[in-house]
């Protein structure tokens, strides 16, 4: 589903900031040869996850969801000097793209993979993160969020991608529909959750944006 016509679109993209041209490559080479390139993260939600967490300027930040690794390099791009990125991902045969390309930023010493299951993952680490990007499983989000809140502090960010999930938010839920009643309750428990401040971003399939109180 588009949420704003194609020419909208485009207008919103040639007047933000241009894409760099490294992860035009990523786009191109995750197209070329991964399943599912649609999931990659793009020019525009790139540049908006790299710009707040330039605002952000985080020392720590957690990823759930690397894929081919576009969206870590755009959240690297905020990193303090001595910063540090943590992302997750259950798929290995991606590891070796992801490594690529997180070289070639110029932000890979900075970055760490790791390859399982967040839920088992994130409890084992011993930081607190100041931005967390939640981007994998959706039926597992609750999890995940209930995971991480546990590894931050007052001020933290808590985004989490595909809230609106093409528009299946508002449409009549089907029975057998579990990731769209999933991320239902989801939406919903963050609206009431009094740990946190939240806001849903129309952009793209809908990002939510939640501050830790």
């Amino acid at each position: 589903m588009h949420f704003l016509s194609q020419l909208l679109e485009k207008y919103i993209d040639d007047h933000t900031e241009p894409e760099p041209g490294l992860l035009q490559e990523l786009t191109r080479e995750t197209h070329l040869k991964v399943v599912q390139p649609r999931m990659i993260t793009g020019h525009f939600q790139g540049r908006v996850l790299s710009l707040l967490s330039k605002i952000i300027a985080p020392k720590a930040i957690l990823e759930i969801g690397t894929y081919t690794g576009y969206s870590a390099i755009c959240l690297a791009e905020g990193l303090q000097e001595n910063g540090v990125l943590h992302t997750v991902d259950v798929n290995e045969e991606l590891y070796p793209i992801q490594r690529d390309y997180f070289d070639r930023s110029g932000f890979g010493n900075q970055i760490v993979q790791h390859i399982g299951d967040a839920l088992q993952v994130v409890p084992e680490m011993d930081v607190t993160f100041d931005l967390i990007f939640i981007d994998a499983n959706k039926k597992n989000y609750e999890g995940y969020f209930e995971t991480v809140i546990k590894k931050t502090k007052s001020g933290s960010v808590i985004l989490s991608d595909n809230v609106l999930w093409s528009g299946k938010v508002i449409e009549p839920l089907k029975k057998s529909d579990k990731t769209t009643e999933a991320l239902l309750n989801y939406n919903a428990k963050l609206k009431n959750d009094p740990r946190v401040e939240t806001v849903i971003l129309p952009i793209r399939d809908g990002l939510t944006l939640s501050r830790v109180v």
